[in-house]
């Protein structure tokens, strides 16, 4: 660790925070109070102790926010040429970069994940912003051939507002993923970020601002979904959302958007599968699989929560998963642990609640299974790394997502059982596969319905590959060039000569 970090830590650690955090709205280029004067604590997970506080918004800072982004559409910024905005982004990831260690123990406090996951998060928010700037100035239009009599062609237009609803399990992650080609795209934006992790959104504000960016351009309210949220969503004046959630919240987002007519983006999380042949290379996929649902205790939208395994593999597979999961050490984020806390209590308690019923359905219940405290503190909301076995297809916890350390496994017999299996939930969003043959690989691919398959590394990729889901994990796609089409408009012109 750096120095800077070293200190960060140490002070976080003495203190239970880090001084200077911002508190208050990101609006129209300054920080704000609410016009209510409202606050509301943000929680260290792997504590339960609040650590620091911010703005509880309302419908009246929201009405600020985006009359502050509609003004922004008609300034500098809605003039500046695509070159610039570029070398604006390029500023930016730079400063994300000097500012790094500060980002990511503020967003370890905040979420509760391990400091490297944290700062991997930081890490990518930069590269984010590296890809969008160098997409300004090439996401063109093209021409139509009309023969000699016409001249056709397209171009791309700023959709506007964009409204961004953020969730907790990777708050500046999941922001810049949306935000870096919206503005790229030159359109203004109005961020609220999840009530648990209002931080990383806030200190964005003001670098941006340090990089030059317009005031009014980016603005983050903080507050609840009942309170900024809603109003977010159904106000006239917003012109496109992107949402990350669940899928009972998506639904109410596009209900509440549908009297405007507002373009939607949703993200809507997933029970991913991960499918291991006979023929796979078993150390790979055990930490491929691992990783897939360990990683940030859970907590992923993508996270790989099912285990399909031919039945070849399974007894070798399992009892090695089972003896690494078993051997993992929970603590505080800021600590050299293997994983840390869930982001609340009641996520512990939803996550408790799915396995208990599951063990008293007759489920397997291979390792772990029970919540537990910070072994060096006694605080805080951890649940023991769980792998269960025997579910039926239609069991709630195949079925459901749990969004914890909870791992589910799945036994087939054939890969035309192991692909309806993959395909037997509600969700569509990503999955992976483990085996040696390349070609079969590409052809259970080619029938997976998922917004994205990993071969042989899960989390494979980067902000250069198109994320989404189908079904009930949504529509529409991060990351990637075709991230930029959700926040344009395509304007076509055509002339007789």
């Amino acid at each position: 660790m750096s120095e800077d970090l070293v200190q960060l830590v140490d002070e976080a650690r003495r203190t239970g925070t880090i001084a200077g955090l911002p508190g208050l709205h990101w609006i129209g280029g300054r920080s704000l109070p609410s016009a209510s004067g409202g606050r509301m604590e943000t929680v260290d997970p792997g504590t339960g102790k609040a650590f620091a506080s911010v703005a509880a918004g309302n419908a009246p800072d929201v009405d600020h926010a985006i009359g502050a982004a509609r003004a922004a559409l008609s300034g500098p910024w809605g003039t500046m040429a695509p070159a610039e905005r570029g070398r604006l982004l390029a500023r930016t990831a730079a400063l994300i970069r000097a500012n790094a260690d500060r980002l990511a123990v503020a967003e370890a406090l905040d979420s509760g994940k391990r400091l490297v996951e944290a700062k991997g998060d930081v890490g990518g928010a930069a590269r984010a912003f590296e890809y969008y700037a160098g997409a300004c100035d090439k996401f063109q239009g093209s021409s139509i051939p009309l023969g000699p009599d016409y001249v056709s062609y397209t171009r791309h237009e700023p959709i506007g507002v964009v409204a961004q609803i953020v969730p907790w399990n990777y708050p500046i992650s999941t922001l810049v993923r949306g935000l870096a080609p919206a503005l790229a795209a030159g359109c203004t934006v109005v961020a609220k970020p999840a009530d648990q992790t209002p931080l990383t959104a806030l200190m964005l504000g003001e670098i941006l601002a340090g990089a030059g960016l317009p005031a009014g351009v980016f603005n983050v309210v903080t507050g609840t979904g009942a309170e900024v949220g809603a109003p977010l969503v159904a106000h006239p004046g917003i012109d496109h959302i992107t949402f990350t959630g669940s899928v009972t919240t998506g639904i109410n987002v596009m209900q509440n958007a549908a009297p405007n007519v507002t373009r939607l983006a949703l993200e809507l999380g997933g029970k991913s599968p991960v499918i291991v042949l006979d023929d796979a290379d078993l150390d790979a996929a055990i930490e491929g699989v691992l990783g897939a649902i360990f990683e940030n205790s859970g907590q992923i939208c993508s996270a790989g929560s099912r285990l399909i395994v031919e039945r070849g593999m399974h007894a070798r597979l399992v009892e090695r998963l089972v003896e690494r999961a078993s051997a993992l050490r929970l603590g505080h984020g800021l600590r050299m642990v293997d994983m840390g806390p869930v982001n609340s209590r009641a996520q512990l308690e939803r996550i408790s609640g799915f396995v208990e019923r599951a063990r008293a359905r007759g489920a397997e219940v291979l390792c772990g299974g029970k919540r537990i405290v910070d072994p060096e503190t006694g605080l805080g909301w951890f649940f023991e790394p769980t792998i269960l076995d025997g579910l039926a297809p239609d069991d709630e916890a195949v079925q459901n997502e749990i969004f914890g350390p909870v791992l589910c496994v799945q036994t087939a017999d054939t890969v035309e059982q192991a692909i309806a299996l993959a395909n037997g939930t509600p969700y569509a969003l990503v999955a992976g596969i483990y085996t040696r043959d390349l070609s079969h690989a590409h052809r259970i691919a080619s029938r997976l319905d998922a917004g994205q398959v990993y071969i042989n590394e899960f989390f494979a990729g980067g902000i250069e590959t198109p994320f989404g889901g189908n079904r009930a994990s949504g529509f529409g796609r991060a990351k990637g060039l075709e991230a930029l089409a959700s926040f344009s408009k395509l304007k076509c012109i055509t002339a007789r000569l």
